[in-house]
């Protein structure tokens, strides 16, 4: 595959390496500049670039540094992979180097990927849209040494009592499980962290609003941890019949099939 000489921004999943997508995998293995957030991207995927390709990790440089590296190599007509983890769109700090990019005229493409969040709901098995429960998902973060807009507070998000996503927050344990009961919820709503998600040494920690500081704690979890919260994370949900979708009813007519009246 020839690539164009231009920056591809590429999501490459969680940490398998196989959740890269199909664009996403020509991509690194085509491209003449790989430049890839080392912390948070499978060694085992970056091996897979093309012989002879520049490979440099981004952990040690500033977003100058990073931005005149791809700059410098789509002038001189070379294709460059900024590789990052899960999908660049969420907490990917991709919206900087866009503009700086602009600025120097340019080119980039966004190639998305598979983001932690639901990386993390496959490994917990779970639906987080659960007809009848819950429809709705927020995805946002805590605030930490980065603030959030004041209407974005994490209490008044969580007085939807949706199923709740929050990335980048392990460490905030204590304010998150305040803000949820400061909001409403119940202390034993379910709760379900999962550290490193798809990766060889992934961790799953199921407990609840009131348990999750503590049990965190218990755990020895502070970061690389995605948390999941709301009713849809209930394990017992898969042992019910219950919460069934319209799509499939026998009752429920829709433009692929006709349904059967009383659904008895």
């Amino acid at each position: 595959m020839v690539l164009e000489p231009k920056v591809y921004i590429v999501g490459a999943g969680p940490g398998d390496p196989e959740l890269i997508t199909v664009k996403g995998s020509r991509i690194l293995r085509s491209a003449d500049l790989v430049l890839y957030a080392d912390s948070l991207v499978s060694e085992e995927l970056i091996r897979s670039a093309k012989p002879g390709a520049q490979v440099l990790q981004s952990s040690g440089m500033d977003l100058e540094q990073q931005v005149e590296l791809m700059t410098a190599a789509v002038q001189s007509g070379k294709s460059v992979a900024r590789v990052h983890t899960g999908d660049p769109a969420m907490y990917g700090a991709i919206l900087e180097q866009m503009s700086l990019l602009k600025l120097s005229g340019v080119r980039y493409e966004i190639v998305p990927g598979v983001s932690s969040v639901f990386a993390s709901a496959a490994a917990l098995g779970a639906e987080l849209t659960v007809p009848e429960l819950t429809q709705t998902v927020i995805l946002t973060r805590a605030e930490g040494r980065t603030p959030v807009p004041e209407r974005e507070q994490l209490r008044k998000l969580a007085e939807h009592h949706c199923t709740v996503a929050l990335f980048l927050s392990a460490s905030l344990a204590g304010h998150v499980s305040g803000e949820f009961l400061a909001a409403g919820w119940s202390p034993e709503t379910p709760v379900a962290v999962v550290k490193r998600a798809t990766w060889p040494d992934q961790q799953i920690l199921r407990t609840t609003v009131e348990k999750l500081e503590a049990d965190l704690q218990g755990a020895g979890i502070t970061m690389h941890a995605m948390i999941l919260a709301g009713w849809a994370l209930d394990p017992g949900l898969t042992d019910r019949d219950a919460h069934r979708s319209k799509l499939y009813d026998k009752a429920f007519t829709h433009g692929c099939r006709e349904g059967s009246g009383s659904g008895e």
